[in-house]
């Protein structure tokens, strides 16, 4: 069956979908120009022409599966609620625990963004834009006196760090610990950054 023409975006939407899905499969490391080709049924020549090198195509797919998942923080975060409740849907969304995909690209991405300056400006960027959107709704609903948190900034840093290292425990190293443990450190996690309870923050959020 002939494939169907794309446009020029079009196109590049389907390659970077599937360089995401090779890199989750194989790794930065090993993924190749024909991997990506192979998948979609192309030739490597039409990879080339698109991105030039592995590098570029590697770079721009961890781009592209960042965006997708800022798309998705932010629209979690614009919700017409509390900022209690869009903080911890955010914060459940993102754990290693919820509903967010690609934790083992992220971790691919880390280890590869050593050794590639342009990918680690793209987990930086990433990086950078979520710890921004959890400062801004934590300080949020100190405004609204909703709870209390003397440094925004700090309790966005600590989250995410205490979320990515589970990230590695639950993708690594399977039995480490459990989903459900891991999800009650993450509940106990933020509220004690916030000054509460953690059964007022479940009955809060509900």
């Amino acid at each position: 069956m002939a494939r169907v023409r794309l446009s020029v975006a079009e196109r590049r939407e389907e390659l970077l979908r599937a360089a995401v899905e090779q890199i989750e499969a194989r790794g930065v490391v090993a993924v190749r120009i024909a991997d990506v080709a192979a998948a979609l049924g192309v030739s490597n020549a039409l990879v080339l022409y698109h991105f030039a090198t592995k590098e570029k195509l590697v770079a721009a797919a961890f781009t592209h599966a960042a965006e997708g998942d800022l798309a998705r923080l932010r629209r979690i975060l614009g919700r017409r609620t509390t900022a209690l409740r869009r903080l911890r849907a955010a914060v459940r969304w993102y754990a290693p625990t919820g509903q967010a995909k690609g934790w083992r690209l992220w971790i691919e991405g880390w280890a590869a963004a050593l050794r590639e300056p342009a990918l680690q400006e793209v987990t930086r960027d990433l990086d950078r834009q979520w710890k921004a959107a959890i400062t801004k709704v934590i300080a949020e609903g100190v405004a609204a006196e909703e709870f209390h948190c003397p440094d925004p900034t700090g309790t966005a840093l600590r989250l995410t760090a205490l979320l990515d290292g589970l990230a590695v425990q639950l993708t690594s190293y399977p039995g480490a610990v459990s989903r459900t443990r891991a999800r009650e450190w993450v509940d106990e996690a933020l509220a004690r950054e916030l000054g509460l309870e953690r059964d007022a923050l479940t009955a809060s959020t509900r």
